[in-house]
C-alpha cells in the first residue's frame, strides 16, 4: 500500500539527496523499480495506492483510510503480510496507530526512505525489498518498521536523525532484528512476541475523524508560561499530553496551569521529553504516566482512549434507553 513519502521523492536536480518533492511516485512504480521483489513475493504482490502525501502532513483521515484497507486485507487467508511505503517523519506515529487498532497477527512492515527515488544511491529500492522479506517471513506478525536493514517494532520505534540513512532508533530496546541478503535474524534468533493492543478496540468501532477527540502536546521546559495549555483549553481540547523533563517532572508553572484545566474536564497524561529509558512516577502521582511511550504515541493512545470513553458512554445510554 502506497501513501507517499521520500521514497515516492523526486528531485529536479539530478542525484540530490534533499531538496526533493516528496510523494511524487505511485506505489506501482516503486515496485517495477525492484524486479527481485518476485522472486521473494512468493504468493505475488498486490499494490494499493491508499493516498500521495508527504508525511509532515499525515492526517486523521488516511489513517482511518489505512486501518479499514489493511484489516480487510488481514482477514484474507491468501495475503501473509502487508508493506506500506510511508514518509519517514510521522511513521512512527503511524506504526503505532495501526498497532492499536489493528493488533494483527500478521505482520504489517512500514517501509521508508531517507533519499528520494531519484538520488544518485536511493535507499528505497533495498528498503522495499527487505520489507516485502519481513512481511513474507511466517514468524513474523505485528506493525513493523524496517529500514537500513533492521526491523524494529511499533511501540519502540523513534525517527532520531533527519538525514542519515539509519534514521530510526528502538532506543535503549534495541532493533527486533535485521535483514541479512534475503534472510531475518531476529535478536536470540527466535521471533519476538507479537505486541498487544492496550485494549479491544477495533477498526469498525471508531468513528469518522472529524468526531475523534482533540488531543495535543505541550512541553515543559525552562520559563514556560502555561499559557499555551490555558489557550487550549479555550479551545476546547479534549486532553494534553505533556513531554515532562527526566522522570516525569514538570515545572511549577506549567503543573498549576494544568491542574486548573483538568478541572474543566481535560484530561492530562504525562510523558517524558528522554528518548530512552521508562518514567518511574511516583505512586500518588496526580497524572497517569504514558508508560515508556513517547509523547506523540501517548497521544494516540489518549485519543483512542476518550474515544473507546465516549463509544462506552454511548453504549450506556442505549441500554437506558431500552
Amino acid at each position: 500500500m502506497g501513501t507517499g513519502g521520500t521514497i515516492a521523492g523526486t528531485s529536479a536536480v539530478a542525484g540530490a539527496n534533499t531538496g526533493y518533492t516528496a510523494a511524487q511516485i505511485g506505489v506501482e512504480g516503486l515496485i517495477a523499480a525492484v524486479p527481485a521483489l518476485a522472486e521473494v513475493a512468493a504468493g505475488g504482490l498486490v499494490a494499493k495506492q491508499i493516498a500521495q502525501v508527504d508525511s509532515k502532513d499525515m492526517s486523521h483521515e488516511i489513517w482511518l483510510k489505512l486501518a479499514r484497507h489493511c484489516e480487510k486485507h488481514l482477514a484474507d487467508p491468501d495475503v501473509q503480510g502487508i508493506v506500506i511505503t510511508h514518509g519517514t517523519d510521522t511513521l512512527e506515529e503511524t506504526a503505532w496507530f495501526l498497532q492499536q487498532v489493528l493488533d494483527p497477527r500478521k505482520p504489517v512492515v512500514l517501509c521508508s526512505a531517507m533519499r528520494p527515488a531519484t538520488a544518485l544511491a536511493p535507499d528505497g529500492p533495498q528498503n522495499l525489498l527487505d520489507s516485502v522479506i519481513v512481511a513474507s517471513e511466517p514468524t513474523a506478525s505485528g506493525v513493523l518498521c524496517v529500514a537500513a536493514g533492521e526491523i524494529h517494532g511499533a511501540r519502540e520505534v523513534t525517527k532520531v536523525h533527519p538525514l542519515r540513512l539509519n534514521a530510526f532508533s528502538s532506543g535503549d530496546a534495541g532493533p527486533l532484528g535485521w535483514v541479512e541478503g534475503r534472510s531475518v535474524r531476529w535478536v536470540r534468533n527466535s521471533a519476538p512476541e507479537r505486541p498487544v493492543a492496550s485494549s479491544a478496540r477495533l477498526v469498525q468501532t471508531l468513528p469518522e475523524p472529524d468526531l475523534w477527540p482533540q488531543v495535543e502536546i505541550v512541553m515543559s521546559h525552562a520559563g514556560v508560561s502555561g499559557a499555551l495549555v490555558r489557550a487550549l483549553a479555550a479551545q476546547g481540547v479534549d486532553g494534553i499530553v505533556v513531554a515532562a523533563t527526566g522522570n516525569g517532572t514538570l515545572h511549577k508553572t506549567l503543573e498549576q496551569a494544568l491542574e486548573a484545566v483538568e478541572q474543566e474536564g481535560v484530561l492530562v497524561r504525562v510523558a517524558s521529553r528522554c528518548v530512552e529509558g521508562l518514567v518511574h512516577g511516583e505512586p500518588d502521582a496526580r497524572w497517569a504516566s504514558a508508560n515508556g511511550l513517547s509523547p506523540v504515541k501517548a497521544r494516540i493512545c489518549l485519543m483512542l482512549d476518550l474515544i473507546d470513553d465516549d463509544l462506552a458512554a454511548e453504549d450506556d445510554d442505549s441500554v437506558v434507553g431500552d
